[in-house]
């Protein structure tokens, strides 16, 4: 069974029309129009309700969009872009972005201790049995 197409999809289209369109979104929409405005709908609506000022919204886009999950470049320019436009200043654009690149810190955590420890144990095997001269 075919989802239905809606005859219109304001969300998206007001999406397109502010240049906040991800390109990469095209083909689900051509998949299915009134999935993708659904979607859009619960995703934009955090902002819809005005809890947080936009300034905000845009360092937590920036912070989304530069994280080491996401790395989408041309949304960390936009919302650069809007924060700057917003009043914000380079000093505070670039506190979001080092407090993101802790994410990436999490790599060596993780890693580093598996590293020694799976070391150690080749180490240890390695060592029972090697053959004595």
């Amino acid at each position: 069974m075919r989802p239905e197409t809606p005859t219109t999809t304001p969300i998206c289209d007001a999406l397109r029309a502010r240049g906040e369109w991800n390109p990469n979104w095209d083909p689900f929409y051509e998949l299915d129009a009134a999935w993708t405005e659904k979607f859009m709908a619960m995703a934009t609506l955090p902002m819809q309700r005005g809890v947080l000022d936009a300034k905000t919204i845009e360092f937590i886009a920036i912070a989304v969009d530069a994280s080491c999950t996401h790395m989408y470049g041309p949304g960390v320019r936009r919302h650069i872009r809007k924060a700057l436009d917003l009043g914000a200043t380079k000093e505070e654009i670039a506190a979001v972005l080092q407090c993101v690149s802790v994410l990436g810190i999490h790599t060596l955590s993780l890693g580093a201790p598996i590293l020694h420890e799976e070391f150690a144990a080749h180490t240890a095997r390695n060592t029972a049995t090697a053959p004595t001269l």
